[in-house]
């Protein structure tokens, strides 16, 4: 009787969450509160092969969505958002209609969410227009540069592009070749010692109109390089200990992209370990992880083609982050604490990343000379 009884409970509960997930599907929009004032909140739910959702704060503009997991809980369901690393977890009401719970996106609230159908629903913000793109066949330069020391006390660094001006903050001439050329660190090899410990802000505007692509971006910063700097070097072959990048036997789990083959990627970390990648081929999610991740140079052997969307979420280690991975603070939640980097990219990618040793180009530097500050 009671293995009966047991059996029952089973049942009821697998048909509860059940039913709620097919009711999660649709628009769930509330409103927290933020330092004050409203802030309205949208989820959009879909069942494509599996429970996914958009989340949209419908007050900012650029009509940005945050991707987020659908987990079912025990008499709700928790929405996460790797892309801030924030979430939600809400519990249904009795007729399935709210969900009364808690966000997490920086500041926490309580969050009262409520089905709606597409009349009820708060609309969304427009995206900004896309700007005309540069002719892909152009081979622009730098028409205005400025660059300055570093000053001692800025904190932080970056490669921005903002519209049409391109720049630089904290940023060394070897920092500066792997992004122009595609490098590791350690495959710029020789020049002074300042050419890794001195650092330059830029400021830059390209010549012609329309806005360059990533491959006419790193092009000028190259030029730019050679001109200003009177960078001279020549290629060769070292043998290095590398990752190399592959293919499960399963396949990937990358979301194609075909909005914008010219466009810029978009590789901005959130924060560490939790990397959201758009419109990004596999050399350049490569490029990026050799170039602030990982200690040695990132290997493309996928063979995979194109470019994709995808978020990368793991909670970093000693060796990663130039050895500040490990200074990180414990995770929030450490229940529900992200894998390993390596656990995560074959998990969440379905790729995997192995250590070897292969010969790779490296980039010997002839000459190289402080520029004139301007």
């Amino acid at each position: 009787m009671k293995k009966c009884l047991l059996l029952l409970g089973v049942v009821i509960a697998f048909c509860v969450t059940s039913l709620h997930a097919q009711d999660l599907i649709g628009i769930w929009q509330g409103t927290m509160q933020v330092q004050g004032r409203d802030v309205r909140i949208q989820f959009r739910v879909t069942n494509d092969g599996g429970l996914r959702a958009l989340m949209y704060n419908v007050d900012a503009g650029g009509g940005g969505a945050l991707p987020a997991s659908v987990t079912p809980v025990s008499g709700g369901v928790r929405f996460a958002m790797p892309g801030v690393n924030g979430w939600y977890e809400g519990k249904f009401s009795a007729d399935g209609t709210t969900l009364d719970g808690t966000i997490n996106v920086g500041p926490q609230a309580n969050l009262t969410l409520k089905k709606v159908n597409a009349e009820q629903a708060w609309a969304l913000p427009t995206p900004p227009p896309r700007p005309a793109a540069m002719p892909a066949d152009a081979n622009p330069s730098f028409e205005v540069a400025t660059i300055k020391p570093s000053k001692p006390d800025t904190p932080g660094q970056s490669i921005t592009i903002r519209g049409r001006t391109f720049g630089t903050l904290n940023q060394t001439v070897k920092s500066m070749m792997t992004f122009a050329y595609g490098l590791h660190p350690d495959q710029v090899v020789g020049g002074p010692e300042w050419i890794g410990n001195d650092r330059f802000d830029i400021t830059a505007e390209p010549e012609g109109t329309g806005m360059p692509n990533d491959r006419q971006w790193r092009s000028m910063l190259a030029k730019l390089l050679v001109d200003r700097y009177k960078l001279a070097f020549h290629k060769d072959k070292k043998d290095l200990p590398v990752y190399a990048l592959t293919m499960v036997k399963g396949g990937h789990k990358l979301t194609k992209n075909d909005t914008n083959p010219n466009g810029l990627p978009a590789l901005f970390f959130r924060g560490p370990g939790v990397f959201p990648v758009r419109n990004a081929t596999m050399k350049d999610f490569c490029g990026t992880m050799q170039a602030v991740v990982l200690d040695r140079p990132v290997v493309d052997q996928t063979g995979i083609e194109g470019r994709y969307d995808f978020t990368l979420t793991w909670t970093p280690d000693e060796t990663q982050f130039g050895g500040r991975g490990g200074q990180l603070p414990p995770p929030a939640d450490p229940a529900n604490a992200p894998p390993g980097l390596f656990t995560a990219i074959q998990e969440q990618l379905g790729l995997k990343l192995d250590p070897t040793r292969l010969a790779v180009e490296v980039y010997v530097i002839d000459h190289l000379e402080k520029p004139e500050a301007n």
